[in-house]
């Protein structure tokens, strides 16, 4: 046999192997098509449940978050100006005083002994002074004898008083009505000189949050503006006026100093207490709240479900990109690729895919009360 005679063989072989492939391939196709039509013909298109919610409007200004420290009113370091020995003592840690109670007494009974000898004096120069006068008006004694006994009398009433002025220092009263901090004085125990004795803490309606912001933050803020306070995590925030912005800007920071009062307020937090603010920043625009189950977080970014209505009048759930922006409460803002009224997933929105079909469910009770 010739090897051409060969060669048309095997390709004729090969070429017959290939055409009955693909005749099967075809058939097999054709054969699967069928059996998906038959299938969809008879078994109705799969329907997702969710829980379809409205997008509603609301008021969106954006902010930023600083760190302040809570400040009482008034708030002063107690110290004793004078040294000596404790005889009395009313330091008790967290009790409140009023104004003018005795906290911390020394020892006065040298000086007040002196008193008694000096006010002693002061009478005999105040009779002394009244017989110059008599005398004068009879003309028994010189002017200047008069003179003399009347500085006498008043040396005599200034000493009185600064002994009394010493005897008052040694008395340590409460300035203001005030909170007592940790002390560590007692009876019998000597204290020189500017001794810390404890810290008062004045109690009031009104406190001051102290934090810095960005110099061109700052520039936005007005005395009059409100801030708002949040002390812990899942807690109501507290609105603060603001009272004061610091008149420079710190030069290593960049950063300004600025005040605020909460007022009107029961539930005033402790001072020294750090607290997170959040002020405003711009004017005020119009944001879009969804729940914060209805948003999607993927390797492409931020994305809702919305729910529109087919030809057929069906729901069926699309994928949309957004902008998202702060969490308020149970509520996220979307700023940028949501219009007020659309519906979209609020639950139930992982297991859709696009164009699915899906079915309403009610909101729950608990739902509804969050």
């Amino acid at each position: 046999m010739q090897p051409s005679t060969v060669v048309r063989r095997r390709i004729g072989s090969i070429v017959l192997a290939v055409v009955l492939l693909a005749t099967g391939t075809v058939l097999a196709a054709w054969k699967h098509g069928r059996l998906v039509a038959e299938r969809s013909a008879t078994q109705p298109e799969p329907v997702e449940a969710v829980t379809v919610a409205t997008a509603t409007s609301r008021e969106h200004r954006e902010t930023t978050t600083a760190i302040g420290t809570v400040l009482a009113m008034e708030s002063i370091t107690l110290r004793n100006e004078l040294p000596g020995t404790v005889r009395h003592v009313s330091l008790d840690p967290g009790a409140i005083v009023e104004a003018g109670t005795i906290l911390v007494a020394l020892d006065t009974s040298v000086e007040t002994a002196d008193l008694r000898a000096l006010q002693a004096q002061a009478a005999l120069a105040e009779t002394t002074l009244r017989r110059h006068v008599y005398l004068r008006q009879h003309e028994a004694n010189a002017e200047a004898e008069v003179d003399q006994a009347r500085a006498q009398r008043d040396v005599t009433l200034a000493q009185v008083e600064r002994l009394k002025a010493i005897i008052a220092r040694k008395v340590i009263r409460a300035p203001f009505r005030a909170r007592v901090g940790l002390s560590d004085v007692h009876v019998g125990q000597y204290l020189n000189e500017g001794v810390q004795l404890t810290t008062l803490q004045g109690v009031s309606d009104q406190e001051n949050v102290d934090f810095s912001v960005p110099q061109s933050v700052a520039a936005g803020l007005t005395h009059g503006g409100t801030v708002e306070i949040v002390t812990a995590e899942g807690t109501a925030p507290i609105v603060a006026r603001i009272v004061a912005i610091d008149a420079k800007v710190d030069p290593g920071t960049r950063n300004a100093m600025v005040r605020a009062r909460i007022s009107g307020t029961d539930e005033l937090p402790s001072p020294g207490a750090s607290v997170r603010v959040q002020v405003p920043l711009g004017a005020t625009s119009t944001a879009v709240a969804v729940p914060a189950t209805a948003l999607r977080k993927g390797p492409g970014g931020d994305h809702v479900w919305v729910l529109t209505a087919d030809e057929g009048g069906a729901l069926r759930a699309h994928e949309r990109t957004v902008s998202s922006g702060p969490v308020v409460g149970d509520a996220v803002l979307i700023l940028k690729g949501l219009k007020a009224g659309e519906q979209v997933a609020a639950s139930g929105s992982f297991k859709l895919r696009e164009s699915a079909k899906v079915q309403p469910t009610p909101i729950s009770a608990s739902a509804r009360r969050e």
